[in-house]
């Protein structure tokens, strides 16, 4: 099978129509954050469901900083924000669902939290070469090819 590659031109491009979608997420995650901080102190409560909402937003922008930093979207992120966005919902259904739903979400997040062990457990034991691009090019990577030393991140 042939390998599609960008040429450097339309690949900056594909590279900063990203980073104004991640900026675009950014400033939404902050703007919803403060409205419902907003709201909070309005009422001057705080609920469990507000508390699990501020996770998400949190897990939001861990996921734009973990991209960020590694070019790489880790699949772990949006899992964890699964499994917040349904424990949010039994918090806040769980006087209108039935046992059996109940029952369906909390499987569901179990699937989720073990889909996450399975990913660390292969991750660790079954790591990813140091670059991927390696494995399918067998090319080097520029920095090795002149000597520099990796710090792992």
């Amino acid at each position: 099978m042939q390998q599609f590659r960008l040429g450097p031109p339309v690949h900056r491009v594909v590279r900063g129509l990203e980073l104004v979608g991640l900026v675009v997420i950014l400033i939404a995650t902050f703007v919803a954050a403060g409205q419902d901080i907003a709201e909070m102190i309005e009422a001057r409560r705080v609920t469990l469901a507000d508390l699990l909402l501020l996770f998400l937003y949190l897990e939001v922008l861990a996921m734009i900083g973990a991209y960020l930093q590694t070019g790489r979207l880790p699949i772990r992120f949006p899992i964890y924000i699964g499994i917040i966005a349904l424990a949010r919902f039994l918090v806040l259904e769980v006087k209108d669902l039935e046992a059996w739903k109940m029952l369906a979400v909390g499987a569901t997040m179990l699937i989720l939290a073990g889909t996450v062990l399975l990913l660390r457990y292969g991750h660790l034991k079954l790591p990813y070469p140091e670059n991927e691009a390696d494995t399918i090019t067998g090319d080097v990577d520029d920095s090795r090819r002149r000597g520099v030393e990796h710090d792992g991140s």
